[in-house]
């Protein structure tokens, strides 16, 4: 079975949801990238092991997130649970529910980023304003 897995839609699509633009990406990645680096980066379906490590650790996103992830899968099997309900629980098959289970992890660890992102954006707005009052 061809695996469908494109990995640099996954690190744009994990980069949208971060809210990160690709310049960004750009910059944290180094002085050898930009933005355009970037957007072909994000065109591959597979993209090189450390550059993976590499972006995971900017993004701080796991990388089993950017070779695994799989919308459409994940989208596929819980429309076809919730749209079939009287279908039995024996069409889950381990790997459909291990499946499922990363979809579910990668969402709550999505929504902790965030958190975290929102917490430290309002830490570092308290300490602009005390360095504004300051003066």
């Amino acid at each position: 079975m061809e695996q469908k897995i494109h990995q640099g839609r996954n690190v744009k699509r994990f980069r949208e949801m971060l809210g990160i633009k690709q310049e960004a990406l750009a910059f944290d990645l180094g002085e050898d990238w930009n933005q355009k680096k970037i957007s072909l980066l994000e065109q591959k379906k597979v993209v090189e092991e450390a550059l993976l490590q590499k972006i995971s650790e900017v993004l701080k996103i796991p990388v089993d997130a950017f070779k695994n992830f799989d919308e459409e899968q994940a989208i596929n099997i819980i429309s076809n649970t919730f749209d079939n309900c009287q279908q039995p629980a024996s069409v889950f098959y381990n790997s459909t529910v291990n499946q499922l289970d990363q979809f579910i992890k990668l969402h709550d660890e999505k929504i902790a980023l965030y958190e975290r992102m929102l917490k430290e954006k309002e830490e570092m707005m308290q300490r602009l304003e005390a360095i504004i009052k300051s003066q």
